[in-house]
């Protein structure tokens, strides 16, 4: 297993269905943990040895999370 983090900027503040979403990410076979930072960023920890940096991000993105 190896853990990364990694962070995406978010566009815009979450509505209460994004965070609802965000808050279930962790169900992703693979992703550890995700939450947002105070720098208006979404931290997520993930095992690099199961999925890749794009897969990260297809997954946040077909969540509604809106990153850049």
């Amino acid at each position: 297993m190896t853990k990364v983090q990694t962070t995406f900027k978010l566009t815009r503040e979450l509505n209460d269905r994004e965070l609802k979403s965000l808050s279930h990410l962790h169900a992703v076979y693979g992703i550890f943990a995700a939450r947002v930072l105070p720098s208006d960023q979404l931290l997520v920890e993930y095992d690099a040895s199961r999925l890749s940096a794009s897969d990260v991000r297809g997954t946040v993105e077909r969540r509604g999370i809106p990153i850049s």
